[in-house]
């Protein structure tokens, strides 16, 4: 492959990231407005955003290193298209766009980017049992949040309706958990190892939503 080429490969490369950060920002304000409930809140998922991160990161089959620096560009990005196009559609005022909330979510997006962008290049790691751990990655950030919903259908002050979306959401993606690792997972052994460990990365993950304040 000679020079022009690598550069002209890694320039689509960046252009894709930046493009798919752009689209997973306005895709999801749109979809939160249109969807009914309880399909909505997948839009407005955590969980789901860290799935772009990690899709990056599988789809680059680069480095750990170059994999997370990717998904941190691609979430970074979809937060400031995510006000953008609130301005647009909704008429948000402009200074949401470096308010405090923005600059919080774009640290999430670090945050996030950076793991499961790593978690995605790994997926392809020679190493088992760190292929393993990367497979059950996306499975286990939506069993997490999964847990949190479960856990926070209880609050005294939401209602039954409330109860009820939340108990919808969290089914439909605990769901969505288990068939990503079996869709990525590429032998019957790595799926029962990946299924393992997101039960254990699911538990550290809802401590993690937690103590970030997701969980009340």
């Amino acid at each position: 492959m000679t020079t022009i080429s690598r550069d002209v490969r890694r320039r689509h490369r960046a252009l894709t990231v930046v493009a798919c950060g752009i689209l997973l920002g306005v895709v999801d304000l749109l979809l939160q407005r249109s969807l009914p409930y309880p399909w909505a809140n997948l839009a407005n998922s955590s969980a789901v955003w860290a799935l772009g991160a990690f899709g990056v990161g599988w789809w680059l089959r680069a480095g750990w290193w170059l994999s997370a620096l990717t998904g941190i560009v691609l979430l970074v990005i979809a937060v400031q298209a995510y006000y953008l196009a609130a301005v647009v559609v909704m008429n948000d005022n402009v200074q949401m766009m470096w308010s405090s909330t923005a600059m919080t979510w774009s640290l999430f997006g670090v945050l996030a980017g950076a793991l499961f962008g790593a978690a995605g290049g790994l997926s392809h790691d020679r190493q088992p049992w760190l292929r393993t751990i990367a497979v059950a990655m996306p499975g286990a950030v939506l069993l997490a949040e999964a847990a949190v919903l479960v856990n926070r259908s209880d609050n005294p002050g939401g209602g039954s309706h409330y109860r009820i979306d939340s108990l919808q959401t969290a089914a439909i993606e605990a769901t969505l958990g288990v068939v990503l690792i079996l869709f990525i997972a590429q032998t019957h052994r790595v799926r029962l190892q990946a299924l393992a460990a997101a039960t254990v990365l699911a538990a550290v993950g809802f401590a993690g939503f937690t103590i970030a304040g997701f969980g009340s």
